[in-house]
């Protein structure tokens, strides 16, 4: 189990280095060889999601698959980017925010075809931090990220998702 591999490494106090791909931000022949180059560099894991997602999420997780042995994780931007061809799945909640479906309620309509899935399933805090910059996030989530300065309501909000159960939080 991946959960199993991440547990030791915090207890090992090592530190895992996760690769996010957006794959509609490469074609065939980029996804493959950044696959390629994500094994040969020690890549622990590797994220796949976007905003929009216009690719095939089945396909491009495919392709990472045959040039690496690294274990794929979701990063579902949507409902439309959940497949059981990956190893297992971010459960995002964008506990940053105050959107509802955001926070719960694609889960909801969700859970079933997850529970049904293969994918090991990853409880996992969303916080979006200011950057300098509008990003995608903030634009379809339609949520105002905590300001970079303010780090005490991060740390206040990252609390608040391990209480709630979240065992993972990605800023």
């Amino acid at each position: 189990m991946i959960s199993r591999f991440i547990s030791k490494s915090i207890s090992n106090n090592t530190k895992l280095f996760a690769l996010l791909i957006d794959p509609d931000k490469h074609t065939q022949k980029s996804l493959a060889a950044l696959s390629s180059l994500a094994e040969k560099n020690g890549v622990d894991l590797i994220l796949v999601g976007g905003s929009l997602l216009n690719n095939n999420i089945d396909h491009s997780i495919q392709i990472i698959k045959k040039y690496t042995k690294i274990p794929v994780l979701l990063f579902p931007g949507s409902l439309l980017q959940i497949t059981d061809k990956a190893d297992g799945i971010l459960l995002l909640s964008l506990i940053s925010g105050r959107n509802p479906d955001l926070l719960i309620g694609n889960h909801v309509i969700a859970s079933a075809r997850i529970r049904k899935s293969n994918l090991e399933v990853f409880p996992t805090g969303y916080i979006l931090i200011e950057g300098g910059k509008s990003t995608s996030v903030e634009y379809m989530s339609n949520t105002k990220p905590i300001p970079a300065d303010k780090t005490d309501i991060a740390i206040a909000t990252a609390m608040a998702g391990e209480m709630l159960g979240l065992r993972y939080i990605y800023l």
